[in-house]
């Protein structure tokens, strides 16, 4: 309270030193007593940054780059994107001709984070040895290949500890190559498109030691992809097995245990209009317009883009020694594709108790 003066005005009473050091001592008080975040809870927030990053990468840094440089175009830095422009005609070809992985991005830390998120591991079952080349049939395809990108991309897992000598290599869209800076970060991760002459160059000419990775299922796997599903789409995929028999590379089934786990998916009828605006992007662009949905940044409850944080394990199986024939007749692909069969339903009947299936869950393929 002022005093009054005697034209009227009042005086201001202003605070004693002792009143004003008490009242910074409060303010002080305040944020102390907000609990700081633990070591578990930064690890826990650098772990959503990395996989918020992947999703990124992986879902707008393609289109984001191309509209940048599309806009660039149009501004003083046009020389940026002409520069790009002569870069990417020079070297089209360049991912079907063995790619240029990086180490160096292979091990950065992030991807140590982003394995400790869910967690991802691998399962080393025979040895790989690096006189051979391989095909390793990846199943199942679930959203985003989340269990293939860590274990055979990123080096956090200990995939060249575990097969000393073997070079691992992961398809994928091949029209992922054709949008600018994507194209540079896919390769980097040892990433090459999923065409004949791109597996046929890591199988036949880029020496021994190659482990060439598929997604057997494809985008019409990962249609019906959701929680508890073990259905895979393999009986009429045989391509892999014609192009293993045409150049000898050995057959190697790996199944990723929790990869159907990690999205809800919104399923639409077989015959729907929904479904077949699915099935008639799959068949013209090579993808399915999938959507799902995941946990929120904020938190496990909330609705987003992030996978859930669940174990994913992936168990790499024994090679099935395939001959070298130059011209495979029907009946020998059949007979490998059915060998290839046997041994993937045996290594999921080995280890579904193991990674989170019950003893009776069955590996149904259509």
């Amino acid at each position: 309270m002022g005093s009054e003066r005697p034209d009227g005005l009042k005086f201001c009473k202003l605070p004693s030193p002792a009143g004003i050091h008490a009242s910074i001592q409060a303010a002080l008080r305040v944020p102390l007593a907000v609990p700081w975040p633990s070591k578990r809870d930064f690890l826990a927030g650098l772990q959503l940054l990395s996989v918020l990053q992947w999703i990124f990468s992986f879902l707008m840094l393609g289109m984001a780059s191309l509209i940048l440089l599309i806009y660039l175009a149009f501004t003083s830095f046009w020389p940026i994107s002409a520069l790009y422009l002569a870069w990417l005609i020079y070297d089209w070809n360049t991912p079907e001709n063995g790619g240029r992985s990086s180490t160096w991005v292979r091990n950065w830390s992030i991807w140590n984070y982003f394995r400790d998120y869910f967690p991802i591991q691998l399962v080393k079952t025979h040895d790989l040895l690096p006189s051979h080349n391989y095909i390793i049939g990846i199943h199942p395809h679930g959203i985003l290949c989340v269990g293939a990108f860590g274990n055979l991309v990123t080096r956090a897992t200990g995939f060249h500890e575990k097969f000393p000598g073997i070079k691992p290599f992961l398809a994928t869209l091949a029209g992922n190559f054709r949008l600018p800076v994507f194209r540079e970060y896919l390769m980097s991760g040892g990433l090459f498109p999923v065409t004949r002459k791109a597996i046929e160059y890591l199988i036949s000419r880029n020496g021994t030691g190659n482990a060439v990775a598929i997604v057997v299922g494809g985008a019409a796997e990962a249609l019906s992809c959701r929680p508890g599903v073990t259905t895979l789409i393999l009986s009429e995929r045989k391509g892999f097995v014609r192009m293993a028999l045409r150049h000898g590379a050995h057959l190697v089934p790996a199944f990723s245990f929790g990869e159907n786990d990690l999205f809800q998916q919104v399923l639409f009828k077989e015959g729907s209009w929904m479904r077949r605006i699915q099935d008639r992007f799959r068949k013209i662009l090579g993808f399915s317009p999938c959507f799902f949905y995941g946990r929120g940044f904020s938190s496990a409850r909330s609705w987003g883009l992030l996978p859930f944080p669940r174990p994913v394990t992936t168990v790499i199986g024994e090679p099935l020694v395939v001959p070298r024939m130059e011209n495979p007749t029907c009946e020998m692909v059949d007979r490998y594709h059915a060998m290839y069969i046997d041994s993937l339903r045996k290594l999921f009947d080995d280890h579904k108790a193991t990674y989170g299936l019950s003893e009776t869950a069955e590996l149904q393929i259509l």
